[in-house]
C-alpha cells in the first residue's frame, strides 16, 4: 500500500470562503490548514457534495492549489455530484478527505530547465499548483491550455496573473491557437524543446501527446482521470492497465496514480493491438 495514504487528513469543517465561476466551471478557496500543509501537485481531494445519501459517494477532485492555510479546487459541472457541489456558497463548510494519490514528480534537474504542462478543459486544474512549485525549484514552466471554445479556458487570467506563461488554443478558433492543444504543442515544439513534459486532460489528448513525447524523446509523467469510488485503494474501483519492468498489470488509480510516467501507460489502441 502506497505511503500516500498514512498522510491523508479528514477535515469535515473546511470552511469555504471564496466562490468564483464562469459557466459551468468553478474555482473554489477553503481554508483547510492540514490538508493544505500536506498536499502536492497532482493530488486531489474526495469531497463529500452532500449531507444526504444521494449521492452516496464523494467525488474526486484535484488539488488546484494549497499555499498557507489555504486550498483551492476547480472543478467543471459534469453531473449530479458537482451540480450539488456548485450550489455551496462562501461560509458553508465541506467535508474533504485528503491530499490522496500520487502527484507529479518535480526533480532537481529540473532548474534551469523548460518544461511545458498541458491542460485540456478542466484538466488544467492541477497544473497551476505544479507550475507554482516548478517556479520555486528554478524551472521555467509553459503552461498549455485548451479547450473547445473560448468559455472553455476560464483560467486564462488567472494563469497570466501569477506570471505565467500560457499558451492558449480554441478548437473553434474563438481564443488563441485555432485549432487543438496538441497541435499548439508541436507548432512550439519547432522553436524549443522541454526537458519535460506534464499534461492533465481528456484520454486523447494525452494518447496524441504521448506519440509526440516518444517521437522527439520528451520524457514526461500524465494524470490519469478514472471513476473512484473510494480514492485510497480499498474498492478497486478504478484501475487502468499499466506497463512496469517489461510486465503489464492492472494498477489503482487512485493509489498508484492518478500520476503516472507516460511510457508506462497502455493506451486503448495498444490494447487492442
Amino acid at each position: 500500500m502506497s505511503s500516500e495514504i498514512y498522510n491523508m487528513v479528514i477535515d469535515r469543517n473546511a470552511r469555504l470562503v471564496k466562490v468564483e465561476n464562469s459557466g459551468d466551471y468553478f474555482l473554489f478557496t477553503f481554508e483547510s490548514p492540514e490538508i493544505s500543509r500536506l498536499a502536492r501537485p497532482g493530488q486531489f481531494l474526495m469531497v463529500k457534495v452532500s449531507t444526504g445519501v444521494q449521492p452516496l459517494l464523494r467525488r474526486p477532485i484535484s488539488i488546484h492549489n494549497a499555499e498557507n492555510s489555504i486550498l483551492q479546487i476547480f472543478f467543471q459541472v459534469a453531473g449530479e455530484g458537482t451540480r450539488l457541489l456548485s450550489l455551496k456558497k462562501p461560509g458553508d463548510t465541506l467535508d474533504l478527505l485528503g491530499p490522496l494519490g500520487t502527484g507529479f514528480s518535480i526533480k532537481p534537474e529540473f532548474s534551469g530547465r523548460l518544461i511545458f504542462c498541458v491542460g485540456g478543459g478542466r484538466g488544467i486544474a492541477p497544473l497551476y499548483f505544479l507550475a507554482r512549485k516548478l517556479n520555486e525549484a528554478g524551472a521555467t514552466p509553459v503552461i498549455f491550455y485548451g479547450g473547445r471554445t473560448a468559455a472553455d479556458v476560464p483560467l486564462k487570467t488567472h494563469l497570466e496573473s501569477a506570471g505565467l506563461e500560457t499558451l492558449t488554443s480554441t478548437d473553434d478558433g474563438s481564443l488563441g491557437f485555432h485549432g487543438l492543444v496538441t497541435s499548439l504543442v508541436e507548432k512550439e515544439l519547432a522553436a524549443r524543446k522541454p526537458a519535460f513534459l506534464f499534461a492533465c486532460g481528456p484520454e486523447a489528448m494525452m494518447e496524441r501527446l504521448a506519440e509526440i513525447c516518444q517521437q522527439k524523446r520528451i520524457p514526461g509523467e500524465f494524470s490519469l482521470e478514472s471513476i473512484m469510488g473510494c480514492g485510497f485503494g480499498a474498492c478497486w474501483g478504478c484501475v487502468r492497465k499499466i506497463r512496469r519492468n517489461g510486465r503489464t498489470g492492472y494498477l489503482k488509480v487512485c493509489q498508484e496514480g492518478p500520476v503516472f510516467p507516460l511510457e508506462q501507460i497502455v493506451w486503448q489502441e495498444d490494447e487492442n493491438g
